[in-house]
């Protein structure tokens, strides 16, 4: 006999007796009952997550435990639980601030933003990811996320022209992960972003500034290679709490590492950790260890850059294959939770600046 269906549920747990409860889930837009996140979460936490309410989700899951059919679900059900237009507050309903910063290109600063999104996802917190990288966006990809952004007119809000100011709604990820992203204000994801300098910093901002985040407890902004226009209006104009330093075991790449780790340092902001992608690989067969790359340097720039090393990612053809289906979030690797429990760790050792600099 099952088990009642409660709001302390464990999600996966559900799934693997009732099956249909995956389809349940989906009716109301819940897709991390197919995503590694589920594990961690029980109904009431996935539901809240989506912005969401419990009750008719239990509801429709008992009916069709019953029935063995998927329940006519209302559209006020599954509708999110969003801030309404024009009253975004800004930055108070954002905790913290997080950018992801490589001082090169290929380094996979992208992928170790999406695994950072995902462990703290599993530890049950609110994640939203800004895209930054206006020019190269890699974030959609990865998350399966096509369909462009809705925008709509602020009903409050005006530009300096009079005109109605635009307000983004974020993409929402299987795991209720929010995403803004260049790539996602077009039908097609091939859609050059021919741009200069100056306007690439307002669409930052906006992206900041203009969107209907829910409550967040993290944003992380996922930084262009160098330390051009885009990552310094990041890092000047956004409040931010620090960098994560994405290097590989290159001597060109740790040297670049270590100018965009002096970027930071001029700007005053922390760096909260560094990471070291594409350390080693594992041969399945023999277990061996091979560092395909060349010896790590990953001590040597964490104390250079004068933070700890968050973690070694090894190389795995099981994150390139996921990242290349836009299933990332059904990585189950338990160095998503080791990168998130070391933030975290660095975020409560060094409190937020209670000021930023301003280049508007």
């Amino acid at each position: 006999m099952q088990s009642a269906i409660s709001a302390q549920t464990k999600i996966d747990e559900l799934v693997a007796q009732l099956p249909i409860a995956a389809d349940v889930m989906r009716a109301f837009g819940l897709g991390c009952a197919g995503c590694g996140v589920s594990k961690y979460e029980t109904i009431e936490e996935g539901a809240r997550a989506h912005g969401l309410r419990n009750e008719p989700i239990l509801r429709a899951l008992e009916q069709a435990r019953v029935s063995g059919n998927v329940p006519p679900i209302d559209e006020a059900d599954r509708r999110p639980q969003r801030r309404a237009p024009g009253a975004f507050a800004g930055r108070a309903t954002i905790a913290h601030t997080v950018a992801v910063m490589s001082g090169k290109g290929g380094v996979g600063k992208s992928l170790v933003t999406a695994m950072l999104a995902i462990g703290l996802r599993r530890k049950h917190y609110r994640v939203g990811i800004l895209d930054a990288d206006i020019t190269g966006p890699s974030i959609p990809k990865l998350f399966g996320l096509h369909e462009p952004l809705t925008i709509v007119a602020d009903p409050v809000k005006t530009t300096p022209q009079g005109q109605p100011q635009p307000l983004i709604t974020p993409a929402i990820s299987r795991s209720a992960i929010e995403v803004v992203s260049a790539n996602l204000l077009t039908d097609r994801e091939d859609t050059a972003m021919i741009w200069r300098g100056p306007i690439v910093a307002g669409v930052i901002r906006q992206f900041y500034e203009q969107v209907l985040w829910s409550d967040l407890d993290f944003l992380l902004a996922d930084l262009p290679p160098g330390t051009s226009d885009a990552p310094l209006t990041v890092l000047q104009s956004l409040a931010i709490d620090g960098v994560v330093l994405v290097t590989m075991p290159q001597a060109l790449a740790t040297m670049i590492g270590r100018k965009a780790a002096n970027l930071v340092h001029q700007l005053k902001k922390p760096i909260l950790g560094v990471v070291e992608n594409m350390s080693y690989f594992v041969a399945p067969d023999t277990g061996t260890r091979y560092d395909i790359f060349g010896p790590s340097y990953a001590d040597r720039v964490a104390e250079l850059a004068h933070a700890p090393l968050l973690a070694r990612i090894s190389i795995d053809p099981l994150k390139a294959r996921l990242a290349d289906e836009g299933r990332i979030e059904e990585l189950d690797d338990p160095v998503c939770d080791e990168l998130a429990e070391r933030l975290l760790a660095q975020i409560e050792a060094r409190p937020r600046p209670k000021e930023t600099i301003s280049i508007i």
